[in-house]
């Protein structure tokens, strides 16, 4: 696919300061999108390759209120489903997800996204120390290569055992994800937590933002995000110019709205936002009866009342809690995708059926009270009346 206004490795260089002529950056011809190949061996700056009861019905408006209708995401040319299927827990990661996923089960729900009508898929180098990009990888090698429009992002990490994220860790963590995968390029790589680092550290001179950039010019990553918790951080990330993606998770949510700047300023920068972790950790799938956790730590008072309080309401109007959760975020003009994580097949099904539940305003209205401050609201949110569509999708 072409990508006539992906940005280069240059511009993003001369974005952080960083001469070109000064750099190590060696460019190479880009790769294809999602191509099978043998891995690409990265090796210092060098590669051998390249989804009751009401009187008004909202459904999400996701463009023309299909939800198989792809999305522009930011300037990146590439299209992508208003859900992306999320693999962290597809490797096993019990310590903090609270349950363990076997093999043939985080292979056989790869398969079942795979051959689902979405097209977006997203894993990390440090999900169970890689386990679920090799879970993903061969679901991909069993299916022949990735279909064809279908979107694979994946993260670089720190090394888990040094905690090492320089810039060579990053061509390591890169290198090592493309065997994984069994592809010779990624379409969309993330800086992943570079809170574990700092801003500063990270955008030094041959550090972790200068090798994204040197894989992007060498064709081996065609795009390039930043994916992490603190949202100031992440702007000062989105300022830099670098990255035309910004992941935020835990913090565009029924409950929590603390990412609203950050989706306002990503939309000004013309980066595109993907929000993951639309229920918290499952607190605002599963209920405060099953979980009384949020984001992985234990909830207060006040936020598992409100969470009971929208249970409540949505069970008055037959509308799972869950859907109403995903929904919020697909109703968000400022969001392009919105990763959801899956840990059995069936559960592809289940978030198609949630992402395109009819829901009747009145509950909107009846939610929006209690989703705290900072809640937008109005015509054009999450809450206002039918839903904003997809004006604003990238």
């Amino acid at each position: 696919m072409a990508d006539p206004i992906r940005r280069t490795g240059a511009d993003r260089l001369t974005a952080l300061g960083v001469h070109p002529e000064d750099s190590k950056v060696v460019p190479k011809a880009p790769a294809g999108p999602g191509t099978q190949a043998h891995p690409a061996r990265i090796a210092n700056h060098d590669t051998q390759a390249g989804r009751s009861r009401m009187s008004h019905v909202s459904t999400p408006s996701l463009g023309g209120n299909d939800l198989l209708a792809r999305r522009r995401l930011g300037s990146t040319g590439l299209e992508v489903t208003p859900v992306c299927l999320g693999c962290g827990v597809l490797g096993g990661m019990p310590g903090i997800f609270g349950y363990d996923v076997a093999a043939e089960r985080g292979v056989a729900t790869v398969r079942a996204a795979l051959a689902s009508p979405l097209n977006f898929l997203d894993t990390s180098a440090g999900y169970s120390d890689g386990e679920s990009e090799r879970r993903v990888g061969a679901a991909i090698a069993e299916h022949g290569g990735l279909p064809p429009g279908f979107v694979l992002a994946t993260k670089v990490d720190p090394d888990p055992r040094t905690g090492d994220y320089s810039g060579e860790q990053v061509r390591r963590s890169a290198e090592q994800s493309l065997e994984r995968l069994g592809l010779d390029s990624f379409d969309l790589l993330y800086l992943h937590d570079p809170e574990v680092i700092g801003f500063e550290a990270a955008t030094a001179s041959g550090g972790a933002v200068e090798a994204l950039v040197d894989l992007a010019e060498q064709g081996i990553a065609r795009h390039l995000g930043v994916a992490g918790g603190p949202v100031d951080l992440l702007g000062r990330f989105v300022d830099t110019g670098a990255f035309e993606v910004v992941l935020t998770h835990n913090r565009h949510t029924l409950v929590d709205q603390s990412a609203r700047g950050l989706l306002e300023q990503a939309k000004a920068a013309g980066v595109a936002v993907v929000n993951a972790a639309p229920f918290g950790g499952g607190l605002l799938a599963k209920g405060p009866d099953a979980l009384r956790k949020y984001a992985y730590r234990e909830a207060d008072a006040d936020l598992l009342a409100r969470v009971r309080a929208m249970a409540d309401a949505c069970a008055a109007y037959d509308v799972p809690l869950g859907a109403a959760a995903l929904q919020y975020s697909l109703r968000q003009p400022l969001i392009a995708s919105t990763v959801v994580g899956i840990s059995a097949p069936e559960r592809v099904d289940q978030t198609l059926a949630w992402a395109t539940w009819p829901i009747p305003d009145e509950l909107w209205a009846s939610l929006r009270p209690l989703a705290g401050p900072g809640g937008p609201g109005g015509p054009g949110g999450p809450f206002g009346p039918g839903g904003p569509g997809d004006k604003e999708g990238g």
